[in-house]
């Protein structure tokens, strides 16, 4: 493990594997840690150097009262990669990390990174009013606002704990492993509400439909048949990426947001099969 100290104060937590591969520096979701990635860690880094990093308010990395945007995650991370001077590497973000990686990408361009794999994020998590049915329904929007605010507010309350152990269920279809759940909803503890539900609110109020076209780098963009997020989503990114890959986990195979989790031989082998492309 390792230690940053990012340009306003916060002290973040990181892991790398060293080694001479070529780096892949992989960014969990809203809530969560880099123990999502506890399996990838050993499924990848064997041909190459992987990172992992406890975004600001999760995990054990520091948890201040400021900088919950996820352009200031975007500049941590900014600022992690020039800490371990990877000047090419390769880029992965889960859920709300693949948010940051367009937000990365947005500010900073491409000039760095190798290859992308975005896995079961939406282009836009806020149907919000001047989105057609047709274009909510594109971008993979989850949440109208007025159930956003309410998602907040519950969050916020004395019942915290209970809406965020109901919000990870509604990740998984049919009955999860117990092992694996149990897993999830015992990371997101490690969020106090004063840093998940401002940075919740501003990670759903993005658009990242505008970045999606811009991104000129070889892309891999992974679904799941069992998620909330809908494949759709993840055709539409696909379509908007230029020459993007595409991949959709059957339900068979994993069967929820986590299928790296669920399934780590299947996630590393796609992973894996991308990154070794020339």
């Amino acid at each position: 493990m390792g230690e940053l100290t990012t340009s306003d104060g916060v002290r973040l937590v990181y892991r790398d594997t060293g080694g001479d591969g070529s780096p892949l520096v992989m960014l969990h979701g809203w809530g969560q840690t880099q123990e999502m990635f506890r399996h990838q860690l050993a499924g990848l880094a064997p041909t190459r150097r992987v990172v992992t990093l406890d975004l600001r308010g999760h995990g054990v990395s520091e948890a201040p009262h400021h900088g919950y945007r996820i352009a200031r995650l975007a500049a941590d991370v900014a600022e992690l990669v020039d800490h371990l001077e990877l000047d090419r590497f390769d880029a992965l973000g889960w859920s709300m990390g693949a948010s940051v990686w367009w937000s990365f990408i947005d500010q900073y361009g491409t000039g760095r990174l190798r290859r992308f794999v975005v896995v079961d994020q939406p282009a836009a998590v806020a149907a919000v009013p001047w989105m057609t049915i047709e274009e909510q329904q594109a971008s993979g929007a989850i949440f109208d606002v007025a159930t956003l605010l309410t998602l907040g507010a519950a969050l916020a309350g004395p019942d915290g704990e209970r809406v965020r152990y109901d919000f990870v269920r509604g990740m998984f279809s049919g009955e999860p492993d117990p092992e694996i759940l149990s897993f999830v909803a015992e990371q997101i503890k490690a969020t106090p509400a004063h840093a998940a539900v401002p940075l919740l609110f501003d990670h759903c109020a993005q658009d990242w439909r505008d970045v999606l076209p811009r991104i000129d780098v070889p892309t891999l963009v992974l679904g799941c048949d069992g998620s909330h997020v809908h494949p759709r989503s993840q055709q539409f990114i696909a379509r908007q990426i230029p020459d993007a890959q595409l991949y959709v986990f059957p339900s068979t195979v994993a069967n929820s947001h986590f299928p790296f989790l669920e399934n780590p031989k299947a996630f590393n082998s796609a992973v894996n099969a991308f990154l070794s492309q020339e």
